[in-house]
């Protein structure tokens, strides 16, 4: 599947190991009260382990995008914007459960979620999917994320280097996630002001289990990908694939400074 604007783009595969794809994404653009555009992106990765993940993912997204854009036309700060949306999806895959409020092995999903507004990126996130930014001119790359997973405790803690916990078995054990059976709901958000152009890759492990750190991520994006981010996502999911294509692989792409959000020209 791919999506795209004059100021994102995504593309979703199903890998070379599933039988489906539990993956989601949506891109869209909206108008802040000001008169300047907003760029979001929200993907979302299914749970495999639990039940009907793909519909988790659909309704994530969905719920999350709907809730940033009615948020960013009232004036909402993105940030507000982007707790508020995760909670919406959280809700929306909360319905999705047949039994009791911690119904176990619940449809469960990951979301991360990335606004460009004005001089200023905002990512929101539950769970293991990433946001990455990637310069332009490729000097000081960053991961915008913290995985909410078993390594990621392990490194926090000071018990184990982050090169042990990711090579342990259970390093990708989710910590938190969206569903009826969540222990918790606790939405990351963070915002900073790129002081040079550049490109947000929001994408699903999928592909970041071939580009872990920062560095490797801007490795492989295309040079040109603020210009073609289409042709640079599509780039990242055939890396991942020719990686081995393990799991599904979603990314999306959002040029910065933010450009009008219009449908391309044909």
């Amino acid at each position: 599947m791919e999506r795209q604007l004059d100021g994102v783009a995504a593309v979703s595969d199903r890998g070379l190991r599933h039988h489906r794809n539990e993956d989601a994404f949506k891109v869209s653009a909206t108008t802040l009260p000001d008169g300047g555009p907003a760029i979001v992106a929200v993907v979302c990765d299914g749970v495999s382990s639990a039940t009907r993940p793909d519909e988790a993912s659909a309704a994530a997204s969905e719920a999350a995008t709907d809730a940033l854009l009615e948020a960013l036309e009232a004036g909402t700060s993105p940030k507000a914007a982007m707790h508020d949306a995760l909670l919406s999806a959280a809700d929306a895959v909360d319905a999705l459960s047949d039994g009791p409020s911690r119904d176990h092995n619940a449809p469960a999903c990951t979301c991360v979620s990335a606004i460009a507004a004005g001089d200023a990126v905002t990512v929101g996130w539950i769970g293991d999917s990433r946001a990455y930014w990637i310069p332009d001119d490729r000097r000081e790359p960053q991961r915008l994320t913290e995985d909410d997973s078993w390594a990621a405790r392990m490194v926090a803690a000071g018990l184990m280097s982050e090169q042990d916990a990711y090579a342990d078995e259970r390093a990708h054990a989710i910590t938190g996630w969206l569903g009826a059976d969540a222990v918790e709901i606790d939405p990351h958000t963070s915002s900073f002001r790129p002081d040079r152009p550049g490109v947000v890759v929001v994408c699903t492990d999928g592909l970041w289990n071939y580009a872990e750190s920062a560095r490797e991520m801007a490795s492989i994006v295309p040079k040109d990908a603020r210009a073609k981010p289409l042709r640079s996502a599509q780039h990242l999911v055939g890396f991942a694939l020719d990686g081995g294509g393990h799991d599904n692989i979603t990314v999306a792409v959002l040029p910065f400074p933010p450009a009008t959000g219009r449908p391309p020209e044909s």
